[in-house]
């Protein structure tokens, strides 16, 4: 990076001093043409960072439809020389119609061939070509709820996400505008999810661009993080049911965490025997209710009698919702009195421990 800096550097310094030592322009003077030799290569400089952060799909779109601009521009002036009769009108309303056909069929080639661009399939042409594609899914887009939900820093931290997150500037005007609300608990939910995008950002081992992308005539953030997601070929992070769905049907790739801690829950089959924490009386007869560490409910029967005690429970069937997982058991009181009953037999094998001295034998001891 820092050589690319200093070949930048050299580069708009040899403009400069070309423009002081050959004077392009008639009648004026050394200083004005070295500050039009730096202007020209600071202009030079910064088409090229920005063409950096262009897509190669889309830059052979915009070098394709420009020559064809070019070309039809071309052929449009041959009919304006055509059409002149001769010994016309001397001025220099055709030229000039002429350059201005010119302008605008470049410039409108390229604006339409860089935004049509996108549609190419590169991989297809194998070589140094097959590599934008795969570079590309390696990006990943943050919208904001994903980013106020906070498990996302976890995710993160732990190495499971790879390529590049992407955060949109749409998303962070969304976030602040949460943040400013009058509302403290969306204040409070902004102000966290602002925490998190910092704290994600100081991650080494993670590469987090914010993109300036934006589509004016898309209202809806969540269609917005669609079409940014069709732009750069990339898939989208959320936790958003809806956004999930919506996603699906205009062919993008969505990561829902929700579904990776549904994937993460243990499983159970039936059978097995679990033990838990009895916390609450259920809804049915005789029914109580559990929860695993990662707030799986599990619906015991027969243990209205045993909130607040941990037992063993034998599972007898396992249901997946759109809520997550449920779990249904069974407590035998049965086996229980048998645990109960060997716990209590191992206590009394144990040879009794013998008692401490009274005060008293204490003295006579010592003495």
């Amino acid at each position: 990076m820092l050589d690319l800096t200093i070949v930048r550097i050299i580069f708009v310094l040899v403009l400069t001093a070309s423009g002081y030592l050959l004077h392009p322009f008639q009648n004026s003077s050394s200083i004005w043409t070295a500050l039009a030799g730096l202007l020209i290569g600071v202009c030079i400089i910064f088409f090229e960072v920005r063409l950096e952060q262009v897509s190669l799909k889309r830059l052979i779109g915009a070098a394709f439809g420009s020559v064809l601009g070019i070309i039809g521009a071309f052929f449009m002036s041959l009919v304006l020389r055509w059409a002149r009769p001769e010994g016309g009108d001397p001025s220099h309303m055709i030229p000039f119609i002429q350059v201005c056909l010119l302008l605008w069929m470049t410039y409108v080639g390229m604006i339409v061939g860089a935004n049509k661009g996108d549609m190419l399939n590169l991989s297809a042409l194998g070589g140094i070509f097959g590599g934008e594609k795969v570079s590309r899914k390696s990006f990943k887009i943050l919208d904001t709820s994903v980013i106020i939900d906070g498990r996302i820093a976890d995710i993160a931290e732990t190495g499971f996400l790879d390529g590049v997150l992407v955060i949109p500037q749409f998303v962070l005007r969304e976030l602040q505008l949460v943040a400013d609300s009058a509302d403290s608990m969306k204040r409070n939910r902004g102000r966290r999810g602002l925490d998190i995008l910092q704290r994600v950002q100081k991650m080494a081992h993670l590469n987090v661009q914010i993109v300036e992308d934006d589509f004016p005539h898309v209202r809806e953030v969540d269609m917005k993080l669609i079409e940014l997601a069709k732009v750069y070929d990339s898939k989208i992070v959320t936790n958003d049911f809806n956004l999930n769905k919506v996603a699906q049907l205009h062919g993008v790739q969505v990561l829902n965490i929700n579904e990776l801690a549904n994937a993460l829950k243990p499983i159970v089959l039936p059978g097995e025997t679990m033990r838990v924490f009895i916390l609450k009386e259920g809804k049915e007869y005789n029914q109580g209710v559990a929860y695993l560490d990662d707030g799986t409910m599990v619906v015991v029967d027969n243990a209205r009698k045993m909130i607040s005690k941990t037992i063993d429970i034998s599972v007898t069937s396992v249901l997946q919702t759109t809520a997550g997982k449920m779990i249904f058991g069974k407590f035998d009181e049965r086996m229980h009195a048998v645990a109960s009953a060997g716990a209590g037999a191992d206590k009394h094998d144990r040879p009794p421990r013998k008692a401490d001295p009274l005060p008293s034998e204490k003295t006579t001891v010592e003495s």
